[in-house]
């Protein structure tokens, strides 16, 4: 019987704790320095609260931080990032940033508790038997810390089921708790924060054809007849992609023009040149200020005639617009109900801040969505069950006894100690690490082409297909194989019936690869993002080769956000693995505590100072967290139903059918009290803000506040010409009677004030 040491697993966390106090200290060493400012605390340059240090000072100072004082408190960010109350912290940087935070500490309210109750009673219970050393089963001294290690048919079993129902009750009560506390959070946050255009806007889509009228003129007119005391104005949705793809190139041509003629008024006495070959390589040599300019000059022409066409050709208008109303009460009503007797044209929902919409996405038709969603539903399928072998391959490598029955011949090599912890603690981790590192930019696409039009529903797309995925091949993927090629040489020298009880042994068994999973992943890979190791080497190439002017130095910045889409679901599998192990393998729970712990100061750290958030949905993704916690909830009590039937614990096993019923009951209760205040606006929130805006600002013009928010960026040119001539469409004027040309009414039965739209 081969077994492994708790010194073996010891020293892997140790290779794991010193990586991650190596990032971390290399970190609080890299901050102080001036010339790194820009990496480490980007968004108060964004904000315009910091100034950099290398404008003033010893020109070594300007580089090199000489206060050798400031070395030895290395650890003074961790204080600092936790000192900024929660309400502060909202203003700085958003109730998304905010309430994502709380999702850590959500782990440590539901953990930290189970822990200590498990290892005051569940494992003494475990650990007082010799089951594991009297069976052949390939085994470590963590898996005698398990339910593993209990006989078959105990009465110990009783204990596992107690605690069983002991941490569903907390998990339920904690998360019950904190979904009051985030819906009251959003619904205090709405009624508080500043007018914003989306409180007022609509998006209304499949508009259908009509022969006589334009779509500008439809939705006017529809809108005039079904809301007219509360309809403001409208603005169609362009196709606008070739357009948005000659706007950024003429951005970056604009951008190199700067540098020539910063680099020329620097040094008169030389015009610069510049190859017109691939990358300035080959080419005739022409002046580089003449050639930009000319060609901004080519690329402005083709620009004008690509919005001429836009702006007039019907081909170019979807049948969707943006809808103002007067008060956010008759948006609320436009936005939460059906508008048509046909359920399926003039569909309405709220429109996304103009921050987080999409563009790209709003070209896509909309009776095309569903087909779009249907192929991608079955590449994901695809994508997620084929990605089981190399999963198979990486889990060969979570065992040190299975690498040796396989390959014999590298037993002296791998027996050496440092070989075998980094084998054991770090190598399956990282392993995975690398097949994963890819995903997520394949899920986002995959999200792009389903049609989604905000950048929110995008990323919350891709974080439930993430979810999924690594649910199938991480956790699944890696007890399923893990079990299978462990204990293979088991399967061919035993009975049928013996089968199902070596694999409900060795599902608890897999909590070592998962243990230094965590550490990889959660421990070094909090450590690595504090560190910004890639934006920092990013940034100084950049400043060194490409930075011409001030705005690209800003540019080079990149700031990021916290990453829902990849970040979220990470953390949601730290909650499955707990809640999972938390009766099975309790041993497993303090590292879940430790990544909780250490995840929560590092991305406060970086929401404060790095992170600037791309949009604001005021926390609408919080129905997700809590349905995902829910479900691994559910999976750890059918599990532990699985495993305790191997077991032989006839008389405990049927009480846990309950679990999951209670649970599941749970889980609609809340769904039904709390999720209305994210998905709904309440109409008397609406019109309560409404009221007060009104008594506060009697004469605001909103009509001029809302003229551009839903303009197309490439229609918001950079001299804000195309504003101007916008605008003026948007003006007052009288009411007046709108002709319309369609043959079955000659007349809108009331009067309208011009909508200002777009469209000719």
């Amino acid at each position: 019987m081969l077994m492994a040491s708790l010194s073996d697993i010891g020293l892997a966390a140790a290779i794991n704790i010193l990586s991650a106090f190596a990032f971390l200290l290399a970190f609080a060493v890299l901050r102080i320095q001036p010339i790194n400012d820009r990496v480490y605390f980007p968004k108060w340059y964004l904000k315009g609260l910091r100034s950099s240090p290398l404008q003033a000072g010893l020109f070594v100072s300007k580089f090199v931080n000489l206060d050798f004082k400031s070395y030895t408190r290395f650890l003074s960010w961790m204080p600092a990032a936790l000192q900024m109350p929660e309400p502060e912290l909202i203003d700085h940087a958003g109730l998304d940033s905010a309430v994502y935070l709380r999702i850590y500490l959500l782990g440590l309210k539901i953990f930290v508790p189970i822990a200590f109750l498990a290892f005051s009673v569940m494992v003494p219970v475990n650990w007082t038997n010799s089951t594991l050393e009297r069976s052949n089963l390939t085994y470590s001294q963590i898996d005698k810390l398990s339910i593993s290690n209990i006989p078959t048919g105990s009465n110990r079993f009783w204990t596992h089921l107690v605690m069983a129902y002991a941490f569903t009750f907390w998990t339920c009560y904690i998360l019950k708790r904190e979904y009051q506390i985030v819906a009251t959070m959003r619904l205090h946050f709405l009624a508080s924060e500043r007018r914003r255009p989306d409180q007022f806007t609509v998006l209304v889509r499949n508009v259908p054809p009509d022969p006589d009228e334009s779509v500008s003129e439809l939705v006017e007119h529809f809108f005039l007849v079904n809301h007219p005391d509360h309809y403001l104005t409208h603005q169609v949705v362009h196709n606008a992609k070739k357009l948005s793809s000659l706007v950024s190139k003429k951005k970056k041509t604009q951008n190199w023009l700067d540098y020539y003629e910063l680099k020329y008024s620097r040094n008169q006495s030389t015009r610069p040149f510049k190859k017109t070959g691939f990358l300035g390589l080959w080419g005739d040599r022409v002046d580089a200020i003449d050639f930009y300019t000319d060609e901004i000059n080519r690329l402005s022409k083709e620009i004008e005639l690509e919005k001429d066409k836009v702006m007039k050709n019907p081909k170019y208008i979807m049948p969707a617009a943006f809808v103002s109303f007067r008060t956010r009460w008759g948006a609320a009503v436009c936005a939460q109900t059906q508008q048509s007797r046909n359920p399926t044209v003039w569909l309405t929902e709220w429109a996304p801040e103009p921050r987080d919409v999409y563009w790209d996405n709003m070209a896509i038709p909309y009776v095309s969505l569903t087909i779009r969603r249907l192929i991608v539903a079955v590449a994901f399928f695809f994508l997620t069950f084929f990605f089981m072998i190399p999963i198979a391959f990486v889990q060969s490598l979570a065992n040190i006894e299975g690498i040796e029955k396989a390959v014999p011949f590298l037993k002296p090599f791998i027996e050496i100690k440092v070989i075998k912890a980094f084998i054991q603690g770090f190598l399956p981790g990282i392993a995975l690490k690398i097949f994963l590192i890819f995903l997520p930019s394949i899920l986002m696409i995959m999200s792009k082409f389903e049609g989604f039009i905000s950048t929110s529903s995008l990323e919350r797309r891709a974080a439930t297909r993430y979810y999924i995925f690594q649910f199938i091949n991480v956790f699944l993927g890696s007890i399923i194989t893990g079990t299978a090629f462990q204990q293979l040489d088991k399967f061919l020298h035993q009975s049928a019936n013996e089968i199902p009880i070596t694999i409900g042994v060795s599902i608890p068994m897999k909590a070592t690869f998962f243990i230094t999973y965590i550490m990889v992943d959660g421990w070094a890979g909090c450590a690595g993002e504090i560190l910004r190791l890639k934006p920092l080497i990013f940034y100084h190439l950049k400043n060194f080769f490409l930075v011409k002017t001030e705005k690209d130095r800003e540019e080079a910045m990149d700031p990021g956000t916290f990453g829902f889409n990849t970040g979220e679901p990470q953390i949601q599998l730290y909650f499955l693995l707990g809640l999972v192990y938390a009766v099975v393998t309790p041993f497993l729970l303090p590292y879940i505590i430790v990544f909780f712990g250490l995840a929560y100061v590092v991305y406060r750290h970086q929401i404060i100072n790095v992170y600037n958030q791309e949009y604001e949905s005021a926390a609408a993704f919080w129905p997700d967290i809590h349905g995902r916690i829910i479900f691994a909830l559910v999976i750890s009590q059918l599990l532990l139903m699985g495993l305790l039937s191997t077991k032989e614990a006839a008389n405990s096993t049927p009480l846990l059918i309950t679990l999951p019923v209670l649970t599941i009951a749970f889980h609609l209760y809340c769904k039904g009290r709390y999720e209305p205040a994210f998905i709904k606006h309440p109409l008397q929130e609406a019109m309560m803000k409404d009221t007060l805006e009104r008594a506060r600002e009697p004469n605001f013009n909103l009509k001029e506040f809302l003229q551009n928010a839903y303009i197309h960026p490439v229609f918001k040119g950079d001299d804000d010409s195309d504003s101007e001539v916008m605008s003026e469409k948007w003006e007052e004027q009288e009411p007046v009677v709108v002709q319309t040309k369609r043959q079955s009414r000659r007349n809108t039965p009331l009067p309208s004030k011009h909508s200002g739209s777009l469209s000719p």
